[in-house]
């Protein structure tokens, strides 16, 4: 499973980072930072950006939520205990190493 988590982690990384730059060039109502790149019109990349880069951005969420999910299930440790088993269990260690003092002066 090692493997298929690194993969899915750099597949992830790259949906993020394609996300954030897609929303970052998309005008909303102004040039935005999609003016950059062609000046101040709004047709920068064609006629039909708005809904290409709209698309795309779906695309994009779509695979980030579910490339998010895959990895969540994949890393989730597998444990036959309940959490409260473990945080007690870890209590009951912390406190009786305070008190114990007779093993260490020794």
């Amino acid at each position: 499973m090692g493997v298929i988590s690194i993969i899915l982690l750099i597949l992830f990384i790259i949906a993020s980072l394609l996300l954030i730059f897609l929303v970052a060039i998309q005008s909303e109502g102004g040039t935005g930072l999609g003016g950059i790149f062609g000046g101040g019109s709004d047709s920068t990349f064609g006629s039909q950006t708005g809904k290409v880069l709209n698309r795309f951005t779906a695309i994009l969420g779509t695979s980030f939520l579910v490339l998010a999910i895959l990895l969540a299930v994949i890393n989730k440790s597998p444990s036959g205990e309940s959490l409260l088993d473990s945080v007690q269990v870890e209590q009951v260690e912390q406190s009786q190493e305070w008190w114990d003092t007779t093993s260490t002066a020794e």
